[in-house]
């Protein structure tokens, strides 16, 4: 995965691009969801936006949007997330970013791209479960 340093995720925002980062799986009220939070420019200025939704276990789809969300919020606008604020400021809102949740200064990509990260996550649950399911019967 090749990841924005600090000083490209800034220009990416200010060309007016959009950066993410996959935050990982969480369980939500007994149901498998994964995260992920993105920074958008809007009217001036840049929106965070945290994202929370089905996990599907698909290796193969990378189109987190389009993903059921399971935050109330966004119910009502599909793919836009739960806004945690905005900023004028391109550094302040990755800071906010970074503060709200559980990014990484070292993991932002542009956006859509946090969709192949979450098909790599599936892949390596998928083989750490096969390999300690090998483990298990090597024992046995």
């Amino acid at each position: 995965m090749r990841y924005l340093t600090r000083q490209f995720a800034i220009g990416a925002l200010r060309r007016g691009r959009g950066i993410e980062q996959f935050l990982g799986g969480i369980q939500l009220g007994g149901e498998a969801a994964i995260q992920w939070v993105a920074i958008s420019p809007m009217d001036g200025q840049y929106r965070v936006s945290l994202h929370t939704v089905q996990d599907p276990d698909d290796d193969e789809f990378g189109d987190l949007p389009n993903l059921m969300s399971l935050d109330p919020v966004d119910q009502e606008y599909v793919g836009e997330g739960r806004e945690l604020g905005a900023s004028q400021d391109e550094a302040e809102a990755i800071a906010l970013a970074e503060r709200s949740t559980t990014a990484q200064p070292d993991r932002w990509v542009n956006n859509a791209v946090a969709g192949d990260e979450y098909m790599d996550f599936v892949r390596s649950r998928r083989d750490t479960a096969g390999a300690h399911g090998e483990q298990d019967q090597s024992r046995s």
